[in-house]
């Protein structure tokens, strides 16, 4: 069995964090002259490898050591295969909703900006929230999966590089944003791989498996825990990549839709083969018939999520050294993406941008602080991803209903009453399930995880997304009565299921204003600046529907640039600071 010191791995844990640290504040430092819009993210910019290497990073960290042996372990071959599959191909659905947000919302970078647009401000506050949330317990898991590595691999306490981590991300996100946690998750995917080589070339040198063993142990067999996971996971993990920011902000980081649908594409077949290699070792950790702690591995052990890092340990030293690297550059990278996303999220969405960075960034460190108490504490990494797929899964799939123009009627009433319903919906399955109000209550945050012998969490999963959609459509019709018998008793047109109109929607409505010379196609529209009656009209646009501010994204007194002659209205404008910019 292999061994490392507890000062050889302490050497290894800082010069890790450090490097992370200088490495983050150089990137930044180059960056620290860009614009806020820079520092929050990086529109069309990127090309489709090192965005596939992205979008690989961002599903990879440390909790993925955890969760696919675990799975393993606890449900076979088939729940394994069913884990990366459902994990890989959501990845293809940034591919498709992708262009379709991206052209509605072309200056947005996170999901919540689209959902304004589409919904309004209240439906993008709730998701923001929800994001957020998710976030957080993402944050949670990483930190959890690196206590873990280090207690298990390493022997030493914790808490001290947890607290480190979590400070040194914060540090050098603050500096560099965006740009930086780009450049560590292209670092981050090439620890990916070699971690990948190392542990393939260590299972092939020293470590055996009796042939005969697979067959033996069941765990080719079909099972009922592993055919729950075929409606389970694909649901869950698909919807709650929707909540996650870094994915949007990369998604709109490509610099086309071409490049968007190949960075998917690689992305998913990469994934699927990493997460395949890392779930195998708990297959093996049960074949090999391990002995941990005096007693031996066995199918559906319940020590299932440190399988990976038991059979690291039957390796030689050095092997367990670079794990410890490699595990921590994974987490290192994973959470500076949250912090990243987080960062993001809190300007864009609670602050509309308007506040300077340094206190979105004290908001994200003050955060840690929670983060860290929480990980210590955190039973199982799998279930904490677990609740917000189940608060995922109850909101996205109402809300996707708005990508389809034929949905045109759907609103905010719709979107976040129903997401609220299908939680509703979850607790009365639970109560009814149970017979227990209490444990109706419980079932909201999946206690007792997938690997209950009951059918409770596949019932969570079908009340949240079915219960989502009847509610929204229950409000829906409850909306349109109301509105339908108001407009009887006042005599007044019914226009909730009327059409809306596109020419009443961005540049168009500039182009139809008086005295403004507007073209649709192109990315500015010039305005004389001698005609005094140009600012009323645009407030006038602007206060009567908001257009204006949907078709830019910025407040009305930060879209005028000036030169001699003119005023020139740029969609893309975010610096505050030029001069040109009309006070």
């Amino acid at each position: 069995m292999g061994h490392i010191s507890q000062s050889a791995s302490n050497a290894i844990i800082y010069c890790v964090l450090c490097f992370f640290l200088v490495m983050g504040l150089v990137v930044g430092y180059i960056h620290m002259r860009q614009k806020k819009g820079g520092f929050l993210a990086a529109n069309n910019t990127r090309t489709a490898f090192p965005l596939a290497i992205n979008f690989v990073a961002s599903a990879m960290g440390a909790g993925v050591l955890n969760t696919y042996p675990d799975i393993a372990v606890r449900a076979g071959v088939e729940g394994l295969m069913v884990y990366t599959i459902s994990s890989a191909l959501p990845m293809m659905l940034f591919a498709w909703v992708g262009p379709i947000v991206r052209k509605e919302c072309p200056d947005g970078f996170v999901l919540t900006e689209w959902t304004r647009y589409r919904y309004g401000w209240l439906t993008s506050f709730y998701l923001s929230c929800l994001t957020i949330g998710t976030m957080y317990l993402y944050m949670v898991a990483e930190l959890s999966a690196v206590q873990a590595a280090i207690e298990t691999l390493a022997g030493v306490d914790a808490l001290p590089v947890l607290i480190v981590e979590a400070i040194f991300t914060s540090i050098y996100t603050a500096v560099g944003g965006f740009h930086t946690s780009f450049f560590t998750d292209n670092i981050q995917g090439g620890m990916v791989l070699i971690l990948l080589i190392i542990v393939c070339v260590g299972l092939g040198v020293y470590f055996h498996v009796d042939p005969s063993e697979p067959a033996k142990s069941g765990m080719l067999e079909p099972n009922l825990l592993a055919n729950k996971l075929i409606y389970i996971l694909p649901v869950a993990i698909a919807t709650n990549d929707c909540f996650l920011s870094g994915f949007w902000m990369r998604t709109f980081a490509s610099k086309n839709n071409f490049e968007l649908f190949w960075a998917c594409a690689i992305a998913t077949l990469l994934t699927l083969v990493i997460l395949t290699v890392l779930g195998l070792t708990g297959l093996l950790a049960v074949w090999a018939k391990m002995v941990v702690d005096g007693q031996q591995f066995v199918y559906g052990d319940e020590r299932s999520a440190n399988a990976f890092f038991y059979v690291l340990l039957e390796m030689p030293g050095w092997v367990i050294g670079f794990t410890i690297a490699f595990t921590l550059s994974l987490s290192v990278a994973a959470y500076d993406s949250n912090v990243s996303a987080m960062a993001s999220t809190i300007s864009n969405d609670f602050f509309r941008n308007k506040v300077p960075m340094v206190w979105v960034r004290l908001i994200v460190l003050c955060i840690n602080a929670p983060v860290i108490v929480v990980a210590i504490k955190a039973p199982n990494v799998l279930n904490i991803f677990l609740i917000a797929d189940l608060f995922s899964a109850a909101v996205i799939p109402i809300m996707f209903c708005g990508l389809t123009k034929r949905m045109y009627f759907i609103t905010g009433w719709e979107v976040i009453g129903g997401g609220f319903g299908g939680m509703i919906t979850v607790f009365i399955f639970g109560s009814i399930y149970f017979k227990n109000a209490h444990e109706g209550i419980k079932l909201l945050i999946l206690l007792q995880g997938l690997y209950g012998d009951d059918w409770s969490a596949f019932g969570a999963f079908v009340a949240a997304p079915v219960g989502s959609i009847l509610w929204g459509f229950g409000i829906l019709l409850i909306r349109l009565s109301v509105l339908k018998i108001y407009s009887r008793i006042t005599k007044t047109p019914f226009t909730a299921l009327d059409k809306p109109d596109p020419s009443q929607t961005g540049m168009n409505v500039l182009r139809d204003a008086p005295h403004i010379d507007a073209d649709t196609n192109s990315e500015s529209v010039v305005i004389d600046r001698k005609d005094p009656t140009i600012m009323p009209e645009l407030m006038e646009i602007h206060d009567e529907g908001g257009h204006l501010r949907d078709a830019f994204h910025l407040d009305l007194e930060n879209e005028f640039h000036l030169n001699d002659h003119h005023m020139h209205l740029h969609r893309r404008s975010h610096d505050r600071h030029d001069p040109g910019i009309v006070p």
